[in-house]
């Protein structure tokens, strides 16, 4: 090794410890600091930063948030993650306020066992949740304890199974009934 590759060692590792303390999150370094344990994932297509919670937290992270500035819940989803896979409930947070040019977004992520899809409604922090969450329950069967009127939103009530889970299996039968 030369003196010059010597020197420049240092520097390499300086730089990526600086650029993983960039990485962090403005989010993510809040709830830290406030003594809330997350995750950070990685950034979303466009650059939204994305946090992963763990289920029995996401209360108190969401309150946090809440009051931390998100007032606006503009998504709450589900998706599958693949057959014997977790199935994951997902939040877009934004920062609405009138002298925005850009609001401040943010993404959750909790991921939930298949077997025993519970976690806690969302709705009494922000209404929007409301038919957001009956859709998550009614397409993936994630249960929201705590939501005021948790039942179908897009299936018949007695539909047995949760239609996009990538293990469902589609019955080989379909009921028409008198419409009057």
């Amino acid at each position: 090794m030369t003196e010059d590759s010597k020197s420049a060692e240092p520097e390499v590792q300086e730089n990526s410890e600086a650029s993983e303390l960039v990485e962090t999150g403005k989010v993510k370094g809040w709830l830290q600091e406030n003594g809330f344990e997350t995750e950070l994932m990685e950034a979303d297509h466009l650059g939204v930063e994305v946090i992963k919670v763990q289920p029995e937290v996401l209360l108190p992270v969401a309150t946090a948030l809440y009051a931390y500035g998100f007032n606006y819940l503009q998504c709450q989803g589900g998706y599958d993650l693949g057959p014997g896979e977790d199935l994951v409930s997902f939040y877009h947070l934004i920062k609405v306020s009138d002298d925005a040019d850009k609001p401040e977004e943010v993404r959750l992520k909790v991921f939930l066992p298949r077997e025993n899809p519970k976690l806690a409604s969302v709705y009494w922090i922000w209404k929007a949740a409301d038919w957001q969450e009956r859709e998550t329950y009614d397409m993936f069967g994630i249960i929201f304890e705590g939501h005021p009127n948790l039942k179908r939103i897009l299936m018949p009530e007695d539909w047995i199974g949760w239609p996009l889970r990538k293990d469902y299996i589609s019955p080989d039968f379909y009921e028409l009934q008198d419409a009057y």
